[in-house]
């Protein structure tokens, strides 16, 4: 069956209020009446707003529509949502599949309620609200020790008079320690509102780490860039060197070259297995200043002999 755009039939936004809904119906209803328009198809688009008018004016009925949510378009092959119910009395109001497949049809025309009839009676609807997903943004310090963030998620609902509104939820939300990068969290029953006697759905966080001015993440792998002199990485040493949880002592060998990389074992993200930190070495000349010191340099050049391009093009 074919998908119908009711608010694009009736010509009014989806946050058009109750009394413009009506108003927009009664316009196109006297505009396409069989008995005063002559357009040739005055008896279909008659039908089609008047079907239109049935599932926006009642609230509990536009609540429902909407929550198939904004992934479909007028003409669009259209099943509904496996978890979809209609309990309450059926008939035939001589509407579209569409309609009938959604509420079950509606009993009685809403052309009468136009012209002097009663007004059909109400169904109960019952969905679980939809599933709804927001991103929020932490330090790398906060995916490593944990935290707790306070978020406001803002929504629209139909009130009782089929006015939308907007609404505001003030949620405090517990980061777990070893979050990473991408990782979903499941808040139960926070997401949209279910219909009838039907729960909320679930409201999904999906969480981004900041980039950092010293570290790299890569997974659970934390990687730094270690700056040491040439002396250091010659004859090797012992540094201090920040971690996430903390400073530790971590051995240079003798004759390190740039780009060598140690692992200080279980120094990345918490978890189970925990992840690593890197350090990759990069070597940092000192400034040649005085005459010393580049009596110094031809000292160990004359010394050493050496010559990082032997074999360099071969």
């Amino acid at each position: 069956m074919e998908y119908k755009d009711y608010y694009k039939i009736l010509g009014v936004s989806k946050d058009a209020s109750g009394d413009e809904i009506k108003r927009a119906y009664r316009k196109l209803a006297r505009k396409y009446h069989p008995d005063v328009s002559k357009a040739p198809d005055a008896e279909q688009r008659f039908k089609e707003v008047a079907e239109a008018y049935e599932a926006l004016k009642d609230p509990d009925k536009r609540r429902a529509y909407d929550q198939l949510g904004s992934d479909w378009r007028a003409g669009e092959q259209f099943r509904p949502p496996p978890d979809w119910q209609f309990r309450g009395e059926s008939g035939s109001g001589g509407f579209s599949d569409f309609f009938d497949t959604l509420f079950g049809g509606s009993g009685d025309s809403p052309f009468d309620e136009m012209f002097g009839g009663a007004t059909p009676p109400r169904g109960s609807f019952a969905r679980r609200g939809e599933d709804q997903l927001a991103k929020i943004t932490i330090t790398l310090e906060e995916a490593y020790h944990g935290t707790t963030r306070a978020i406001t998620m803002e929504g629209q609902e139909i009130d009782g008079q089929g006015r939308a509104r907007r609404t505001q939820r003030n949620l405090r939300v517990q980061i777990p320690s070893g979050v990473r990068e991408g990782q979903r969290i499941r808040l139960a029953g926070q997401g949209g509102s279910g219909l009838g006697d039907a729960g909320s759905g679930d409201l999904f966080l999906e969480v981004h780490i900041a980039p950092h001015k010293l570290y790299r993440l890569h997974g659970k792998d934390v990687h730094l860039e270690l700056p040491i002199a040439p002396w250091e990485a010659a004859l090797g040493t012992t540094l201090n060197v920040p971690t996430l949880g903390g400073r530790v002592d971590l051995k240079i060998p003798a004759n390190s070259q740039s780009g060598r990389r140690l692992r200080l074992r279980g120094r990345g993200l918490p978890g189970d297995p925990p992840g690593d930190q890197y350090l990759e070495l990069r070597i940092v000349n000192p400034l040649v200043q005085t005459e010393r010191a580049r009596e110094l340099f031809r000292e160990l050049e004359r010394e050493l002999g050496f010559n990082p391009r032997a074999g360099f093009g071969k």
